[in-house]
């Protein structure tokens, strides 16, 4: 049992475990230390000096942020000293920082802006100093404006400890200290993987994504246009965090309604081709296990990882599933299948994918995304984007009627919606994999052994033959780069060996993506997944295998799954990637 401390915070007792920080102890007793580098899923970087504490004997300020307390220890958070060192501290970063408030992505939401107003800060009692950067535009997905940086590390700490990826490096020091790419030379030439995991914990805008609004905006109000929009499962579990509504409940209906009053022609759902990717992937592990394919077989639907993968760990890209991910295979779909149903002239067609992932903007680009004759998906925009779209528009969402997606691409099981959860996928790929293999249903299809917030989770299924006998398989469940990185090490070298392996490059899985809203905690991400389980359990149909819509798209027109057209259309290829520039080396792979 952990030795638990008594301390004094503004002449408040507290009795916490020992190690606890001043921070963590303060907040016992109802007291909130003012941070600005802090943040509670990472670890303690000291680096803005803004939570400054004075403690009764002892010289000068202690950082509340990673200052254990000890036994007796009494502090003192407000005094006359303390409030001018934080004012001047905020203030040298504000004579430093390019203050556009009004038109900064993140205003209303910026840390730095709400401390300033809080501390009374003064910007103009210390002369400016910002001298103007180029601002790196270079990326698919994301934005690097160096002039809003205030150096707080938090954008390092995700990339480089939690996520593995190296992308954000510091140059020089001190005060002269700034976040950069590797050799400058931004992020579209670095290892960046476009997980925007920076984005969502840069407290001051200096790391957004590049906004495709008035793109969308364009084509929304051009007439010529026939504007289709899909949304990711993730979507619907955090809109209503934005608009006063139930963070634990998803928000299809009024989804849909927002979307047609913002004029899209026809509402989709991302979700169809999560279903339509079982089928295309669980095809694919069944005929690897029965024919003795190469394994473990990989998932594929995080772009993030995927680019990961051919930068890190290219040696395992025959272990990468071919199919593409649910928003491209859409994509592909929309500009054929749905283009002939239709009669709709698929050069008219605009194909927009709302996505809580700023690395499908990446992923929409990729030159081997145009199996449908054009660019499959024209436009991606993230969940912050479709909130600000929502809004400009004047749209009342926590009043709207709940509406229904459309026919031919909008139907959707269970299975489909809790691929936004880290696990889902693999739950989805079982379910349907051992109704093929065993001839029948699941009596429980709630796999719980793959579900939850843990890094690395592994089962092992034993699943009855039809033709009789049982089939062993052990999976793996994996989010978060850092955590991949460990894991396909130990893929590499034998020591562990699957099946079948999902991964997801942000943690939480895609509830928990670069796109969604700004300081998004692990503990938002878990409860965002649980309201997707929630929605997957209120469903008639939880398996892919029973998604209609589904069926009649191979019937109508691919013929079975992993069918040559099939391949054609709903399959892709890899590359391996220079570790320092991340650009293609060679082909590693063939979706035929």
């Amino acid at each position: 049992m952990a030795k638990m401390i008594k301390l004094w915070v503004d002449n408040i007792e507290v009795e916490v475990q020992e190690g606890t920080t001043i921070l963590d102890a303060a907040k016992e007793t109802g007291k909130k230390i003012p941070t600005l580098c802090y943040h509670k899923d990472l670890a303690p970087s000291s680096n803005c000096g803004v939570c400054v504490v004075e403690i009764e004997g002892t010289k000068g300020t202690k950082r509340a942020c990673s200052t254990p307390a000890w036994a007796g220890m009494k502090v003192i958070t407000n005094s006359k000293k303390l409030r001018e060192l934080r004012k001047t501290l905020v203030e040298m970063m504000l004579a430093d920082h390019d203050v556009v408030c009004p038109t900064c992505e993140q205003n209303n939401k910026c840390e730095l802006q709400d401390l300033a107003y809080l501390l009374g800060v003064d910007d103009k009692r210390i002369p400016k100093v910002l001298q103007k950067k180029p601002l790196d535009l270079k990326s698919f997905s994301i934005v690097r404006d160096p002039n809003k940086c205030i150096s707080c590390g938090r954008c390092l700490t995700v990339c480089q400890d939690i996520q593995t990826v190296h992308a954000l490096t510091i140059n020089g020091r001190g005060f002269e200290g700034t976040i950069t790419t590797p050799f400058d030379k931004g992020m579209a030439d670095s290892p960046c993987v476009n997980c925007g995991q920076c984005t969502v914990y840069c407290p001051v805008g200096a790391l957004h994504e590049k906004s495709d609004i008035d793109n969308v905006w364009d084509q929304l109000l051009d007439k010529d246009k026939y504007v289709v929009v899909q949304e990711a499962p993730a979507i619907r579990a955090t809109l209503g965090e934005e608009f006063g509504m139930d963070p634990e409940e998803v928000t299809v209906g009024k989804m849909y309604a927002a979307l047609r009053r913002l004029g899209f022609d026809r509402i989709f759902d991302t979700n169809f081709s999560a279903d339509l990717t079982i089928m295309e992937e669980g095809t694919e592990l069944i005929n690897r296990i029965k024919n003795g394919g190469k394994l473990p077989l990989i998932t594929s639907c995080s772009p993030g990882w995927i680019k990961f993968s051919e930068t890190y760990f290219p040696n395992l890209a025959e272990n990468i599933s071919t199919c593409k991910s649910p928003q491209q295979m859409f994509g592909t779909l929309v500009k054929t299948y749905f283009a002939e149903k239709e009669g709709i002239d698929p050069a008219k067609i605009c194909s927009v994918s709302i996505m809580p992932c700023t690395a499908k903007k990446f992923e929409a680009n990729r030159p081997e995304m145009r199996d449908s004759g054009y660019q499959d998906v024209d436009y991606v925009i993230t969940t912050r984007e479709f909130i600000k779209m929502i809004k400009e528009a004047g749209i009342d969402f926590k009043n709207l009627p709940e509406e229904k997606a459309d026919d031919i691409m909008g139907k959707y099981t269970g299975a489909a919606t809790i691929f936004g959860a880290t696990g889902g996928v693999m739950e989805a790929a079982v379910r349907t994999a051992v109704a093929i293999l065993s001839g029948e249903e699941m009596a429980d299809v709630n796999i719980t052994a793959l579900r939850g917030m843990e890094g690395i989770k592994e089962a092992s299924l034993t699943i009855p033959l039809k033709e009789g006998g049982e089939l062993p398989v052990n999976v793996a469940v994996v989010h978060g780069l850092g955590n991949a990185r460990k894991l396909m090490e130990k893929v590499e070298s034998g020591e562990k060996q699957y099946h079948f392996i999902e991964v997801m490059a942000c943690p939480g899985g895609c509830v928990g993506g670069g796109g969604q809203p700004y300081n998004s905690t692990i503990a938002d991400r878990a409860r965002r997944g649980q309201s997707l389980y929630k929605e997957d359990a209120k469903l008639t149909l939880r398996c892919s295998h029973h998604n209609d819509e589904v069926i009649k798209c191979y019937e109508d027109f691919l013929d079975a799954p992993n069918s040559h057209k099939a391949h054609k259309l709903l399959h892709t290829n890899y590359f391996e990637r220079c570790k320092i520039t991340g650009d293609t080396i060679k082909e590693t792979t063939s979706k035929h």
